[in-house]
C-alpha cells in the first residue's frame, strides 16, 4: 500500500487517500491496554492495512504509547513495532499530531486525564468505568459535549460472537416474550502466595478504584440495555470472600474491595435478570461468561463465542422424582447456532466504529453518557448492598 499525506490536495489516480489518526494511548502498558487495545486492535488494524472506507479512502491509526514506566514502554514499543512513546502526558496532549486520546489507566486516574484531554480539544475514547461516581461521569459527558469533541466508551461485550447471536435470536422473535436472563461470570483468581494471580492487585483495593461491582455492573448495564431492555431497578449483594492476597511483588495486602457480586435487575417489560460475578468461583459451565435467556417460545445459552438454543417443541418434560436416577440428559435437545458471519475481535470491532466516527462522523451511540449510565448502575448497586434494599434506577439524561 502506498501511504500518502492526507493533506495532499490531489493524488495520483488509483492511490487511496490515507486518513492518519494520531492516538495518545495512555495506560497502554496494563494488561487490557497492551493485549486488547494495542496488539489485538490498533496493531491488528495496521496489519490489515487500515480501515478501508472505500477504494479511495483508508483510515490508518498512528499510536503514541503513554505510561508511567519508561522501561515497560520501551519494551512494548519494541514488541509492537510502534516506536513512539513518552511518559509525559501533558506533552502528548499538546501535540497537534494526535487528535484522539485513549485511556486504559486504573479507574481512579481516568476522569482527571479524560477531562484534560477534552480541555486540550482531543476526541476521547476510554475504558470503563469512566469515573468513580455518576456525577463525575456525567461531568465528563457535559464537558465533551460543550467542547464539541467526539467521545466514546468501550462496551466490548456487545461484539462478542455469543452475544451477537443472542441479539440475532431476539430480533428474529425466537424467544417469544422474554421472561428472564441469567448471567454467570467469573473464575478463580489465585491469591498470589502459591500460584501467581491473574489480575492486578489494584482490582482488590477500593482506594485504587477496585471492586467487582464497579467493574462488572458497568458491563451488565450496557448488555441489558442493548440486548434485553432498559434497567429499572437493582438489588445487589457484594462480598469480600478472600480478605488477604499477595501483589505483583509477592507482598501480602489486605483486600479492601468486593471480589464477588450477586445482583438482580428488573428490566422494562417485566423481565427479570440476575447476574453472579465472582473472582472466587471455580468454573463448571460452558465458558467464563454465560448468559441464559428464557422466553415463552424458546431459550438460549450463550458463552463468549458459542450459543445453543432449545425451542418450545424441543423442550423435554421432566418429572420430579429424586428416588430414581435422572433419565433425561438435559444437554440433549439443544442446537448450536452456526456462525453465520465472520466475527472479529470485539475490542477491534468497536475501535473501527469509533475511528470511522472520528473521520466520517458516522453514528456512534456508545458515548460518555452511556458510560455514565454504567457508573450509575454500579453506584446504585453499591448503595443497594449498603442499604440491603431494592433501588430504582432513574433515567439518566444530560
Amino acid at each position: 500500500m502506498n501511504e500518502i499525506d492526507q493533506t495532499a490536495p490531489s493524488v495520483r489516480e488509483g492511490t487511496p487517500t490515507i486518513h492518519r489518526v494520531g492516538i495518545v494511548m495512555n495506560g497502554v502498558t496494563g494488561r487490557m491496554g497492551t493485549n486488547q487495545h494495542l496488539l489485538r486492535s490498533i496493531k491488528a488494524i495496521r496489519d490489515q492495512g487500515g480501515i478501508r472506507l472505500s477504494d479511495e479512502e483508508i483510515i490508518l491509526p498512528e499510536p503514541l504509547l503513554v505510561g508511567r514506566n519508561p522501561v515497560k514502554l520501551a519494551r512494548l514499543a519494541a514488541a509492537s513495532g510502534f516506536d513512539k512513546w513518552t511518559t509525559d502526558v501533558e506533552a502528548a496532549l499538546a501535540d497537534p499530531a494526535y487528535e484522539v486520546y485513549f485511556d486504559a489507566q486504573t479507574t481512579d486516574r481516568r476522569a482527571v486525564w479524560v477531562r484534560r484531554a477534552i480541555e486540550a480539544g482531543k476526541h476521547v475514547y476510554c475504558e470503563k468505568p469512566t469515573a468513580l461516581t455518576t456525577e463525575e461521569a456525567l461531568d465528563l459527558y457535559r464537558a465533551a459535549r460543550e467542547a464539541g469533541v467526539k467521545h466514546g466508551v468501550v462496551q466490548d461485550k456487545l461484539w462478542l460472537p455469543g452475544l451477537m447471536k443472542l441479539r440475532a435470536l431476539r430480533e428474529t422473535g425466537f424467544f417469544g416474550r422474554i421472561l428472564s436472563v441469567r448471567g454467570e461470570f467469573g473464575y478463580w483468581v489465585f491469591e498470589g502466595d502459591v500460584v501467581p494471580p491473574q489480575r492486578p492487585s489494584w482490582n482488590y483495593r477500593k482506594e485504587d478504584g477496585g471492586g467487582i461491582i464497579l467493574d462488572m455492573l458497568c458491563h451488565w448495564r450496557y448488555v441489558l440495555d442493548n440486548l434485553f431492555g432498559p434497567v429499572r431497578a437493582v438489588s445487589c449483594l457484594g462480598a469480600t470472600h478472600i480478605p488477604r492476597r499477595w501483589d505483583e511483588h509477592g507482598r501480602p495486602y489486605d483486600v479492601t474491595a468486593d471480589d464477588s457480586a450477586y445482583a438482580t435487575f428488573e428490566l422494562e417489560g417485566g423481565i427479570v435478570a440476575h447476574f453472579n460475578a465472582s473472582w472466587c468461583v471455580r468454573v463448571r459451565r460452558d465458558d467464563l461468561l454465560t448468559l441464559q435467556v428464557d422466553g415463552t417460545r424458546g431459550s438460549a445459552v450463550a458463552g463468549l463465542r458459542r450459543c445453543w438454543t432449545q425451542a418450545y417443541g424441543n423442550t423435554p418434560r421432566p418429572v420430579w422424582n429424586p428416588d430414581v436416577p435422572q433419565p433425561i440428559d438435559f444437554f440433549d435437545g439443544w442446537l448450536e447456532v452456526p456462525d453465520q458471519q465472520a466475527y472479529d475481535n470485539a475490542f477491534k470491532a468497536q475501535w473501527e466504529l469509533f475511528l470511522r466516527h472520528v473521520v466520517r462522523d458516522e453514528p456512534f451511540p456508545y458515548d460518555l453518557l452511556e458510560g455514565a449510565r454504567g457508573v450509575q448502575l454500579a453506584e446504585l448497586g453499591l448503595a443497594s448492598w449498603q442499604r440491603r434494599a431494592w433501588i430504582d434506577v432513574p433515567p439518566l439524561t444530560s
